[in-house]
């Protein structure tokens, strides 16, 4: 048996739009895949009710039918299904990197990446990589058409899920179409300056460059108390904040010494909103990790 601890996930970080992405060290996805003559899927943990063990219908079984690799696969979610912390992408990701080992088919952490990206689109519509790319190589990643890029950071961060469900669809329904010159230039500004941030490990730099004119506006509505969110957490010690992913989570970077504020600050905010929210203190982190029992 093989098994995996794929970690959660937080995608755009607001200027990077379908290209950045970050592993979280908590929450995670716990994969275990054993061979078998035909796939098999057995689900526990949080919203693990609400998602079909059907293959054709899992975001593993896009990944089975690439590797080749029937299982009888164990998948213990810590990441809660439209949280948008990388849920279907740490599933995904995880079995491509049990399943490379178990068969060993001998593929790179970075050639299982568009692997993976073929199972994300099986509950998304499309085959996005800025969600599995950080689960599998850990880091920042940066996915583009013509490959990924990483970079390791310790960029400490908070992630406040609200229990409010967003999907990823229609979280996608509501970006703009269309964008201002003025728009474009302020993005490409911003997620250039998020980039060096991250590579120099500097909040500051990171929590000014997630600022963004286009698509998080139109995502933040979707969240009941994200401005008052957003406010306080700042407040508190934030260099930035915005959206995670889809929504509804909301990701935070945090200067040093301040992650416990800056939780306990967005956790009244939303109670004073009327919204249950839980929060995880947490960092930029490494990718998914293999045992081999």
């Amino acid at each position: 048996m093989i098994t995996v601890r794929a970690p959660a996930t937080s995608a755009n970080l607001g200027s990077g739009f379908d290209v950045f992405g970050v592993a979280l060290d908590r929450p995670a996805d716990v994969i275990r895949v054993e061979r078998a003559e035909r796939t098999t899927i057995e689900l526990s943990g949080v919203g693990s009710q609400y998602i079909p063990t059907d293959p054709e219908k899992n975001t593993v079984g896009a990944v089975v039918k690439a590797l080749d690799a029937p299982a009888r696969i164990q998948i213990d979610k810590g990441v809660r299904p439209s949280s948008g912390l990388g849920s279907s992408a740490a599933s995904a990701a995880g079995a491509a990197v049990a399943l490379n080992a178990l068969y060993d088919r001998g593929l790179s952490r970075k050639e299982l990446v568009p692997i993976a990206a073929e199972g994300e689109a099986v509950v998304s519509g499309a085959a996005h990589a800025d969600n599995v790319a950080p689960s599998i190589l850990g880091g920042f990643t940066i996915a583009t058409a013509d490959g990924v890029e990483s970079v390791r950071t310790d960029i400490p961060l908070v992630a406040c899920l609200p229990e409010i469900a967003v999907s990823t669809r229609d979280a996608r329904r509501v970006v703009p179409s269309t964008a201002s010159m003025k728009q474009v230039v302020e993005t490409v500004g911003n997620a250039a300056t998020l980039a060096v941030g991250m590579c120099r490990g500097d909040p500051e730099l990171v929590g000014r460059g997630m600022s963004d004119p286009l698509v998080t506006p139109a995502r933040a509505k979707l969240i009941n108390g994200y401005e008052a969110v957003q406010t306080a957490a700042r407040n508190a010690g934030a260099t930035g904040v915005t959206v995670s992913g889809a929504g509804p989570s909301m990701l935070a970077v945090c200067r040093p010494g301040t992650r416990r504020e800056v939780a306990t600050a967005m956790l009244e905010a939303f109670a004073d909103a009327g919204v249950d929210a839980r929060a995880y203190q947490t960092q930029v982190s490494s990718g998914a990790t293999l045992f081999d029992e």
